[in-house]
């Protein structure tokens, strides 16, 4: 059963994963793909292991968990609230690296619109009531280590490109799995002010292989980048629901809609 469960929803995964790479190729085939140097290639290198399929079915289930359930999609909702606001409060301080900053912009900032969704799941009165969890307050410990250095790079990287990459397959599946409807419960994966995904990744790839930052530091920003990753495998381990269930929830409605849309 484990075997199956670890087969179907890495093909599933891959299934979603190919229109990323089809755009990818898509804008490497007009352009000079940023990704092939610098600091971006280093990162997207040196968290290739970490992100290769076959380490990563723990963190596929933990995805398709936090969409089985209404309040695990919930909990995950806050973890990346209180993930969110110490990253960006740690951008606006008056300390916090000028590298960092320089990767700020406002299109990406995920607070206000995780704020939305906590008044839909928990009510106004959320911020009385909702308490981080310990693998979140171990997430947003490390971003406090590194405010003010060019380590929270890697933060913003893993995080911001990865809900920027993933938000509109991961609204889908909230959509299908939960049955929510319209933006309730989803502005955290709505970007309206990006219109273009790819143009804007590869601008802030751009960016950031113009940063002046050593060859030492740099390979700290990738081992930094390895932590944020296993960060993000303990918040998917906290949450309760069957992974299997969702999965095949979400690939029963999508096959639907392509059968009668």
């Amino acid at each position: 059963r484990s075997s199956a469960m670890r087969l179907f929803i890495i093909l599933l995964w891959l299934s979603n994963a190919d229109a990323l790479r089809s755009t990818m190729r898509m804008s490497s085939a007009v352009k000079i793909n940023p990704r092939g140097e610098g600091l971006a290639l280093a990162l997207d290198e040196g968290t290739r292991k970490v992100h290769s399929m076959a380490e990563n079915t723990n963190f596929v289930a933990g995805f398709f968990r936090g969409v089985s359930r209404q309040d695990s999609f919930a909990e995950l909702t806050s973890s990346l609230y209180f993930v969110y606001e110490a990253m960006e409060n740690a951008l606006d301080c008056s300390n916090v690296s000028p590298n960092a900053k320089a990767l700020d912009f406002s299109q990406l900032r995920r607070k206000k619109a995780l704020e939305r969704d906590m008044i839909f799941f928990f009510g106004d009165d959320w911020k009385d009531t909702v308490q981080p969890s310990l693998a979140t307050k171990a997430y947003v410990e490390d971003i406090h280590r590194v405010a003010d250095s060019d380590l929270l790079i890697a933060h913003l990287y893993s995080r911001y490109l990865g809900d920027l990459f993933g938000g509109k397959m991961m609204k889908s599946m909230a959509t299908k799995s939960l049955s929510l409807s319209g933006r309730s419960g989803l502005e955290f994966y709505t970007f309206d002010d990006i219109p273009d995904t790819s143009n804007f990744i590869d601008s802030w790839y751009t960016i950031l292989n113009s940063l002046d930052i050593s060859a030492d530091d740099r390979q700290a920003i990738v081992n930094e980048a390895n932590k944020v990753f296993y960060h993000n495998i303990n918040l998917f381990n906290e949450l309760e629901g069957n992974p299997l269930s969702a999965a095949i929830n979400v690939a029963w409605k999508s096959l639907i809609e392509k059968l009668f849309t």
